[in-house]
């Protein structure tokens, strides 16, 4: 197993890499936003691609700049999820175009743990938090987290486009994508390296984040960055718990979220070419 985890961690950065290569296609270029990008252009175990300019994901869009609106709205993007916890969106409100259709999803998100509580975490050798944030207490707050995204997917306007989101734009907002590629029939190692590329994305961001924590904790900033790291292995570990509980994903995603055969053909028709 160890051996294992060794090759995933060596694996992820290069999976970000490969993935980063199209950033001045994917990135969309907000002044008062980060890791904002397209989910488009990925191709399908059947021989498609995702289509681009209509699905967007990103961090906190609570300090974009009037011209940051404005860009949002000459790209359509007038429909918008929040998968963060109803204390936290409150604190920092999204800003949007005034036309924008908004949807807060905060199940499993008001209890995130504090700044104490992550220092405690992360001093505690024996035990990795983000295996356990993606494993059974994701699984059971998915349903109520993810299920108005695909209510949207499902409903938008040909014309329209999406953007989800929630503070990192990386843990929540992570699985929120991989399950849209994933019903694409897009391939894990391709889902996996757009969940990792967010290590690269975020990387000036989060050296404040970093920094703080390593004075509250007496860790370095690298043990930190090391310990906060996305990896491979931990969407295995979110789509491995709800395997377990539900018997496969479809059966999730159909009881869950309300997505069975003919809505995953809709959404493929919708959002593939």
């Amino acid at each position: 197993m160890k051996k294992i985890v060794f090759a995933l961690a060596f694996i992820a950065p290069i999976l970000a890499t490969a993935q980063v290569t199209d950033s001045i296609k994917r990135l969309v270029p907000v002044k008062g936003g980060m890791n904002f990008r397209d989910v488009g252009g990925y191709k399908t175990a059947d021989g498609k691609e995702v289509v681009w300019g209509k699905i967007y994901r990103s961090t906190a869009v609570d300090k974009l700049t009037d011209s940051d609106i404005s860009l949002l709205d000459k790209k359509k993007i007038h429909t918008v999820i929040d998968f963060r916890g109803k204390q936290e969106a409150a604190a920092a409100p999204d800003k949007l175009p005034k036309n924008a259709s908004y949807t807060l999803c905060p199940a499993g998100s008001d209890s995130l743990p504090s700044a104490a509580q992550m220092t405690a975490m992360l001093k505690n050798v024996n035990n990795d938090f983000l295996l356990d944030f993606y494993g059974k207490s994701a699984v059971a707050h998915s349903g109520d987290r993810f299920r108005s995204l695909f209510v949207k997917l499902l409903t938008l306007d040909q014309n329209e486009a999406l953007m989800y989101h929630c503070t990192g734009g990386r843990d929540r907002t992570g699985m929120a994508t991989a399950l849209f590629l994933y019903s694409l029939q897009v391939p894990m190692e391709t889902i996996e390296a757009d969940y990792v590329a967010s290590n690269v994305y975020l990387k000036k961001s989060n050296k404040k984040m970093m920094s703080g924590l390593a004075q509250l904790s007496g860790l370095s900033e690298s043990e930190i960055e090391q310990k906060m790291a996305l990896k491979p292995e931990y969407l295995q570990v979110f789509f491995s718990g709800i395997k377990q509980q539900y018997g496969s994903v479809e059966n999730f995603m159909e009881k869950e979220l309300g997505v069975g055969n003919n809505e995953i053909a809709l959404l493929r028709k919708k959002y593939t070419h």
